[in-house]
């Protein structure tokens, strides 16, 4: 049975846990409200994008000069994979979900050469002790993301596309959805897909299709990098809030059980005390 020292040891060992995990848990409440809002304001900008550059595809599939490097369709014997993770853990399953994800990208694709663009030190470090083709890391941006680190990352890749260095380029990442959820997803963003289904309506440009079209390519690349750094960082905030709200709650029910637990073994403590001081009574009358 632990003495009452220990028990007060221990309790207060918690307790000053249960501080840190609190503030945690206000810090980052108040970066996923940044991270959520820049989330949200780049969704519309990301589907227009989306919609304009089917339009100009349609448009210069209709002049038969539908061709760039970056929709070329080759079969997949060589694949980048930009993996984004956190640089920090205390987030839950935040990041040994998307290794797993990782590691099941990997085992479906054991028979072609695959290699890793990895955003984040945790994913970093749990694949380059295990061997794995990395062929570019960024460390320190999961949380600070800008578009200069979006169009690095995919000015890199986009690069090695249309050298036919790789054949395909996917993103692996945590999409936010909302406080509690957080869904892995999997996009192919090299080659380019260009949708057929077009809105009904006409848009009149300067320039001629075939003009537009490279550009477009380009900067529809950079956004669903950058999107995907804005969606990883606000879902990483949302876990480890989620976690130290968790651990928050979890550290208060352990100090109740200690601090009843201590209370009965000060309690059988003075029982014996008094049981001792009354045989003595008894034994001296």
């Amino acid at each position: 049975m632990p003495s009452l020292i220990d028990l007060r040891r221990r309790i207060r060992s918690i307790k000053s846990t249960q501080q840190v995990t609190k503030a945690m848990k206000m810090v980052a409440a108040a970066k996923l409200r940044r991270a959520q809002d820049r989330v949200v304001a780049a969704r519309p900008y990301a589907a227009m994008l989306r919609r304009v550059l089917a339009d100009v595809a349609a448009a210069a599939r209709t002049n038969e000069r539908l061709a760039h490097p970056l929709l070329a369709q080759r079969p997949e014997e060589r694949i980048q994979l930009v993996f984004l993770t956190a640089d920090r853990g205390l987030a839950g399953a935040f990041n040994s979900n998307l290794i797993r994800g990782a590691q099941q990208f990997l085992a479906e694709h054991a028979g072609q050469e695959v290699r890793m663009e990895i955003v984040g030190r945790k994913g970093r470090d749990f694949f380059r002790k295990r061997g794995a083709a990395i062929s570019g890391e960024y460390i320190g941006i999961s949380e600070r993301v800008t578009y200069a680190d979006a169009q690095a990352i995919a000015q890199a890749v986009s690069s090695r596309f249309a050298a036919a260095e790789v054949d395909a380029v996917y993103l692996l990442y945590n999409e936010f959805k909302s406080v509690l959820s957080q869904r892995l997803t999997l996009e192919r963003i090299l080659p380019v897909a260009v949708p057929e289904e077009l809105d009904n309506i006409e848009y009149l440009y300067e320039q001629p299709p075939e003009e537009l079209l490279p550009q477009l390519l380009s900067r529809y690349v950079e956004i669903q990098i950058y999107h995907a750094l804005l969606e990883s960082a606000a879902a990483q905030q949302a876990a480890r809030m989620t976690a130290m709200d968790a651990a928050t709650t979890n550290a208060a029910e352990m100090i109740d059980k200690l601090t009843l637990y201590m209370n009965r073994v000060r309690q059988a403590s003075i029982t014996k005390e008094i049981i001792e001081v009354v045989s003595g009574a008894a034994a001296i009358e």
